[in-house]
């Protein structure tokens, strides 16, 4: 563990845990600096392919720790904001999984998460305005385009607690499961998500992600030269191959070589 932050790196998903445990995993500034970091290094390894983000200890985590934030509120290249644009900004897909308490960043850094699987009793927050403060994150945005204008202002006006049935409302809980199973049931997600075609899931998400209000001419031209481009990879080959049960291209290739050696052999 380092600063808060623990990380298990299986060969192609990564967990990576807010490790906090006796703050309930409240968030400081060097707990954001190492979580970038991870994100960073995620990116890099070109055999990760999804980053799970979870808490230890029965929570998710309890947002900011006030003192800490107090001592250095974010300005600039805080790392709160690193993380967060490293988190908006990840090429590659990164899940959450959510246990207890989800308070403040903990319910907002999701909006940012491709897939969200919560515990059902865990409870989701965002008291900003109560105390005194503006919503981050881009909760302003994010948040209204998923849930609509007036359920993201009664959340983030009022700033009241909800449970996991209605985060899966709102749209941004993917799947309930047990707090015991949670993880786990995340990290199953992340290897069936890890095993297929990489070139196709990062391009699937790069366009969901895209500007929303492109219009529709500019999307499927856009989602055209992505097919076209994807249609000439092998995985591609492969995968349409095996779907319609003729050998690939590659499949012939090897074969034909196979072949020849064989004859090689045969004529020593």
């Amino acid at each position: 563990m380092s600063e808060g932050v623990s990380v298990v790196r299986h060969e192609r998903v990564w967990l990576a845990r807010w490790d906090r445990p006796a703050k309930r995993n409240a968030i400081t500034a060097a707990m954001y600096a190492r979580m970038a970091e991870v994100l960073a290094e995620f990116e890099r390894d070109a055999a990760a392919q999804v980053l799970v983000l979870a808490g230890r200890g029965g929570h998710f985590t309890a947002g900011n720790d006030v003192g800490d934030f107090l001592r250095a509120p974010p300005a600039g290249d805080a790392p709160v904001l690193r993380f967060l644009r490293a988190l908006a900004a990840a090429p590659k897909p990164v899940l959450a999984a959510v246990n207890g308490v989800a308070v403040g960043v903990g319910t907002t850094m999701l909006l940012h998460c491709d897939l969200v699987y919560a515990a059902e009793d865990a409870r989701f927050a965002m008291p900003f305005v109560p105390l005194g403060l503006c919503p981050e994150a881009a909760s302003t945005l994010l948040l209204p385009r998923l849930a609509g204008p007036q359920q993201a202002a009664e959340k983030l006006l009022f700033g009241d607690a909800f449970d996991t049935a209605e985060a899966r409302r709102l749209g941004f809980v993917n799947r309930i499961a047990a707090p015991a199973d949670v993880e786990t049931v995340a990290l199953a997600a992340a290897e069936r998500l890890a095993g297929l075609p990489g070139d196709a899931v990062r391009a699937t998400k790069a366009l969901l992600r895209a500007d929303p209000a492109e219009s529709v001419g500019a999307r499927l031209a856009r989602e055209a030269q992505c097919f076209e481009r994807l249609l000439a990879t092998p995985a591609a080959r492969a995968a349409l191959a095996a779907f319609s049960g003729r050998p690939s291209a590659d499949d012939g290739e090897r074969a034909s070589a196979g072949h020849e050696n064989s004859a090689g052999e045969g004529s020593q």
